[in-house]
């Protein structure tokens, strides 16, 4: 028998807009501290220093107003499961994108600030259920804001990494969200059931077709916590040096997930 999909995942818009919100002021908040030196630094973005991060991190919150203003399309076109392979053909237009918004934009607290202001004007008046016109394709606001726990989590992280000592805190609940949506791609991506993926305190999925287990331990397991994982999932780090670092503990022999990772650059 084919491996059964199961009911996709439902995500509270209340606390995933509350997510979102509170994860760009943690972000908005560090970036004020930065001096010129740090900003001119490297990160781990090929090419990008932590002036042109921070202003992708401005960048990906603005497309929720910038989407709430064009007309509403007709209907929905992109799954939440399936936005992390959409994203992939828009590399080269996100960098350039990017680059000039950072040029165009010295002083970045006005341009964190004016971001702010109008994503809350949007968000107050859009119903979880308006359909934005995404250029990943057509999704639900609800989900589009999934969505970008995930580029705020993820660029977070990335900020960590490139300044030593910054430590931008986590949103719990942005968190909690772009761990879900990519360990349910995962699942998605290789349904089955022989393969238990732990991802504590907020996740636990199957996959990996094989023989499914129904009672006690099962006999491959994967576990690890939420930012290594979301590390493996955008290919921030290998399944093999985390291994190696013990930062992911794997047992039995379907628990090598290292072919089916990063799951979106």
């Amino acid at each position: 028998m084919p491996p059964v999909r199961k009911r996709a995942r439902v995500y509270d818009p209340v606390k995933t807009r509350a997510a979102v919100v509170a994860q760009f002021g943690n972000v908005r908040r560090a970036v004020a501290t930065l001096t010129p030196a740090q900003l001119a630094l490297p990160t781990r973005l090929a090419g990008w220093t932590v002036r042109d991060l921070a202003a992708h991190l401005t960048m990906a919150v603005a497309t929720v107003s910038r989407n709430l203003d064009r007309d509403e399309p007709p209907k929905a076109e992109l799954s939440l499961l399936q936005w992390p392979s959409a994203t992939a053909g828009r590399a080269a237009d996100i960098c350039a994108g990017t680059r000039d918004l950072a040029a165009a934009n010295p002083d970045l607290d006005a341009l964190f600030a004016r971001t702010g202001e109008r994503l809350a004007e949007a968000l107050a008046a859009a119903p979880a259920d308006r359909l934005l016109a995404a250029r990943t394709g057509a999704m639900t606001l609800a989900d589009y804001l999934v969505t970008r726990t995930v580029e705020l989590v993820v660029h977070t992280d990335d900020l960590n990494a490139a300044v030593p000592g910054l430590d931008v805190p986590y949103d719990r609940r942005a968190l909690a969200a772009a761990t879900r949506l990519l360990a349910d791609t995962l699942a998605d991506r290789a349904p089955g059931g022989a393969t238990e993926v732990r991802i504590p305190p907020y996740a636990v999925v199957q996959c990996v077709e094989g023989p499914r287990h129904t009672r006690g331990t099962p006999p491959n397991v994967v576990e690890t916590d939420p930012l290594t994982w979301i590390r493996l999932a955008t290919g921030r780090v290998t399944w093999h040096d985390a291994v190696e670092q013990a930062k992911v503990a794997a047992s039995g022999e379907r628990a090598d997930l290292g072919a089916l990772l990063p799951l979106m650059a």
